[in-house]
């Protein structure tokens, strides 16, 4: 009798590490390990950071994001809702973090969190070829068409006054450089990058770019997650990694062909 009491304990004991092995080995969800899967939203009309291609959400975010998720060991599906949806996803807590080109502000720390810093960028003009706009004080007296909700309408507001007429607001950058392109816009003011991509994947629309650093100031971009977030010093962590192993310079030059400048935006993780 004892000795088949004996028996049984060994086999309950043995059923019960084979069941915390069986757990400890993976009901994660891919490579989460055993972490839950994340809502990630974005405005896929910001080409080169996100676009769509076909039904694929593409670009420099979406690469970045990849590399994040893997180093941080989490899983993640990534949803296009647009942009101001995306701010409500993320306040509402319906959504996990939003990556969208969104440049961390004050006014947006009241609201969110957001990671630490992943990509410098600065506002930039565009104009049509031979436009006698050659720097932000030339908008005065222009049509200037710009995003909705960004830093480059708030940069534009500076420059004319809040909610002024000649300022023309869109959903998206395509719009606002739609609006340019068919005459009821003299000027876009929009993120370095986006405009400088367009020009060289559009030559037949005879558009340039006009820089001005005396008037807009280095922006950085940010994952934005809900306020107090458990989720920001994982992927704090994650994009210093992904910053140091080297893959950041590689996805970044995929997508616009030059190497990153690594000492400004280190100086910003340091901070």
């Amino acid at each position: 009798m004892k000795k088949n009491s004996f028996k049984g304990f060994l086999m309950i004991v043995l059923i019960g590490l084979l069941g915390l092995i069986a757990a400890c080995g993976g009901s994660g969800s891919g490579t989460g390990g055993g972490k839950e899967k994340l809502e990630v939203v974005t405005d896929a009309a910001y080409a080169p950071f996100e676009s769509m291609d076909g039904e694929t959400i593409v670009g420099f975010d979406v690469d970045f994001l990849d590399a994040v998720m893997k180093e941080a060991g989490y899983d993640f599906e990534l949803k296009n809702i647009g942009w101001d949806p995306l701010f409500a996803a993320i306040q509402g807590e319906t959504a996990d973090l939003g990556i969208s080109a969104i440049t961390i502000n004050d006014d947006r720390k009241q609201t969110y969190d957001f990671s630490v810093p992943y990509f410098e960028s600065r506002n930039m003009i565009l104009v049509p070829e031979g436009s006698d706009i050659k720097s932000a004080e030339d908008l005065v007296g222009k049509v200037v068409a710009v995003q909705n909700g960004t830093t480059g309408q708030e940069a534009v507001e500076g420059l004319l006054g809040q909610n002024h007429d000649d300022i023309k607001k869109f959903d998206n950058n395509v719009l606002a450089i739609m609006e340019l392109l068919k005459g009821g816009a003299d000027a876009v003011v929009a993120d370095n990058s986006v405009v400088q991509a367009y020009v060289k994947n559009n030559p037949d629309k005879k558009l340039v770019t006009i820089a001005d650093e005396d008037s807009f100031d280095p922006e950085f971009y940010g994952l934005m997650f809900p306020k107090g977030s458990e989720l920001k010093a994982d992927f704090d962590k994650a994009i210093k990694a992904v910053i140091e192993d080297g893959t950041y310079s590689k996805v970044y030059k995929e997508w616009f062909g030059e190497e990153p400048n690594l000492k400004t935006l280190k100086a910003q993780l340091e901070q």
